[in-house]
């Protein structure tokens, strides 16, 4: 069987999501000898923050990627080319925190394709896999907004345990190979459905 060729946003992210998965890695090191100190939490804290950039980097690349399959790559293609890629940059410019209604929207809008029903893997649906990204992204946000940070003596529990790190982290590796494979697949040539 032939292996399906990654776009260039999907290697992209192959790279970025290493610097979550160190900082996932040097925490368990830490954790490997005794307990961490308190501070160590912040490493946690960074790599959750680190992995949805990831994937903001690659919905935002994806997207690009995408306009050329619609504008083509001609730079002076026109004028309706020319407004389709700059509304596009002007969008990606106020997307942030990729949320599953963001990304939707922004596929739905320049693609007519809604991305979020080719998030399915074996034990995740597509309902399953916007709920546990809108989880994450409320992780996301209570660190980044609400100052999450734990206190000394604290009873309760850190925002970003490091088992559930681990599985946000397959997760969202997983959600970027079904977004690929998705959009691969509706955006190749041929008639459109």
């Amino acid at each position: 069987m032939k292996e399906r060729v990654k776009s260039s946003a999907y290697v992209n992210f192959e790279h970025a999501i290493q610097d979550a998965q160190d900082l996932y890695d040097h925490y368990k090191e830490l954790n490997a000898e005794s307990r961490p100190p308190p501070v160590a939490e912040v490493i946690k804290r960074g790599s959750l923050v680190m992995a949805l950039a990831a994937l903001e980097t690659y919905v935002e690349d994806r997207a690009r990627e995408a306009a050329t399959w619609v504008a083509g790559t001609d730079p002076h293609g026109g004028r309706l080319p020319d407004f389709f890629r700059a509304s596009l940059e002007s969008d990606l410019k106020r997307f942030h925190s990729p949320s599953p209604d963001r990304i939707k929207e922004l596929f739905l809008k320049y693609f007519q394709i809604d991305v979020t029903e080719g998030w399915s893997w074996p034990q995740m649906t597509p309902d399953d896999a916007r709920s546990q990204l809108r989880r994450i992204n409320e992780k996301r946000g209570l660190i980044a907004h609400q100052t999450r940070r734990p206190r000394i003596g604290d009873a309760e529990a850190h925002v970003v345990t490091i088992d559930a790190l681990r599985r946000h982290l397959h997760f969202l590796r997983e959600l970027v190979q079904a977004t690929d494979a998705y959009l691969a697949e509706k955006l190749k040539p041929g008639p459109r459905s």
